[in-house]
């Protein structure tokens, strides 16, 4: 298929469109030819090198000027931790072959003069930030995570399988404030693989929805269609957030009727929403202690919510299933703030077909062809390598054999008793055993 080309921002996609036909000057940037394919010779991973720069491009689609932030937590970053970025530009940067990070954007910043600090006393949300969503600490230059909620494109080049695969996703763990995609910059070795399988994209912001569809070739061509979430429009994208989870809720209800909220309040467009473990910090809603396990731990109402709309996008810890895009190592990345179209919905239509792509390191259309089956075993295996679970600390050890005591102490008493006591029968032993059972767990949910 043809290669997947990067816009340069400079002019507004349509919806209509494959996608933006401009490119970065490869005369400016190592490693990117005029197509908009990556040009390190990609065949080094195999043996055991890799190329030395990975393009990391970033446009703002968005009508208004924004703030991009990025954290390098493996590898080289970019030389900058933030920036600001007019409407309809992009800026192309490069990152080391095992680079892991974030990219996220901020709204409504205003900096000193030097970067380091908010414009005006008390920052421009009374808290000292220097940015309404996304802050890093009032710094231009980010050196620390943003303040939630932002919406995260995540990477990761070098994991998995003798680090030669790529996992990326979009995180709305902590939050959403801007519709985001990601689009895959093929390598040399990579443009086999078509664009609707690793070109994601989450719209939850009323005005950028394109019309309702099953299909269409927003960052894609007509060869190969892109699966869209097809129900969603831009009215039920206008308070689709629990109100209690609005990071900046309407301060009034102006015309509306008593009770507030519920009589029908106008919400801004511009709606960031918490998602219910940055509002709470409560274990079932970020799953930890007794919750960090994808068997216990369920989806929030946010989350919930927020995946309906966005069916590609991580919505909570252990959505990692329908979340989390592997492919061949290789290739690079532009995060589009604000893309055209319409949420992807690739790894609930494709999934299959992508878990065999992760796994074809051959770099070859015709053995990809030929794995197309289940990997789903591998893939948890791969993922759980590269993505280290939270919580593991000492206290959520204590914490759980705090948990087991209670139900070893009845079991184990409960059983003696009745092979102290002989006259009782072993009928009724079993009885007894299945009722300390009973008691255990009682305690365990209910007593600590």
């Amino acid at each position: 298929s043809p290669p997947a080309t990067i816009s340069t921002g400079t002019t507004t996609p349509t919806a209509s469109s494959p996608q933006s036909s401009a490119s970065p000057n490869s005369g400016n940037v190592p490693g990117i030819a005029g197509n908009g394919t990556f040009t390190e010779d990609p065949t080094t991973f195999l043996n055991g090198t890799a190329p030395q720069t990975i393009p990391l491009v970033v446009t703002n689609n968005c009508p208004e000027t924004l703030w991009p932030a990025i954290i390098s937590q493996r590898g080289l970053g970019p030389e900058v931790g933030g920036f600001e970025l007019a409407t309809f530009t992009s800026r192309v940067m490069c990152v080391s072959p095992d680079w892991q990070g974030r990219v996220w954007g901020r709204t409504n910043c205003s900096f000193n003069d030097d970067g380091t600090a908010p414009s005006v006393l008390g920052g421009v949300n009374g808290s000292g930030a220097a940015c309404l969503t996304g802050d890093c600490a009032a710094q231009l230059d980010c050196k620390l995570s943003g303040r939630v909620p932002a919406s995260l494109a995540e990477f990761n080049l070098a994991g998995g399988y003798m680090s030669r695969q790529t996992f990326y996703d979009i995180s709305l763990v902590d939050g959403y404030n801007l519709p985001l995609g990601i689009v895959y910059i093929p390598a040399e070795n990579t443009t086999w693989i078509p664009p609707n399988l690793t070109n994601l994209v989450c719209i939850a912001s009323p005005g950028y929805l394109a019309d309702p569809a099953a299909t269409g070739l927003t960052y894609t061509n007509a060869t190969y269609p892109m699966p869209y979430e097809p129900e969603k429009t831009n009215d039920m994208l206008l308070d689709w957030c629990p109100w209690e989870l609005q990071a900046y809720p309407p301060a009034s209800p102006g015309d509306a009727v008593f009770p507030y909220p519920e009589g029908g309040v106008q919400r801004p467009l511009f709606d960031p929403c918490l998602s219910a473990c940055a509002s709470t910090n409560l274990p079932q809603d970020c799953c930890t202690y007794y919750y960090h396990d994808p068997f216990i731990c369920q989806p929030s109402t946010y989350s919930r919510i927020i995946k309906a709309i966005c069916p590609d996008a991580y919505s909570y810890a252990y959505d990692d299933r329908t979340s989390t895009f592997i492919i061949p190592s290789g290739g690079g990345f532009e995060v589009v703030f604000c893309p055209v179209g319409r949420s992807t919905n690739i790894l609930t239509t494709a999934g299959d077909q992508l878990r065999a792509l992760s796994n074809n390191l051959t770099q070859d259309s015709d053995t990809f062809q030929q794995q197309l089956k289940n990997l789903e075993a591998a893939r948890k295996r791969i993922y759980l390598k590269s993505h280290p679970a939270p919580e593991t600390s000492r206290s959520a050890g204590r914490y759980t054999l705090v948990l087991l005591i209670p139900r070893c102490l009845v079991v184990t008493g409960v059983v003696a008793l009745a092979i102290a006591r002989t006259e009782i029968e072993f009928a009724e032993g079993c009885y007894l055993t299945i009722f300390a059972m009973f008691v255990s767990w009682w305690l365990r949910t209910w007593w600590f």
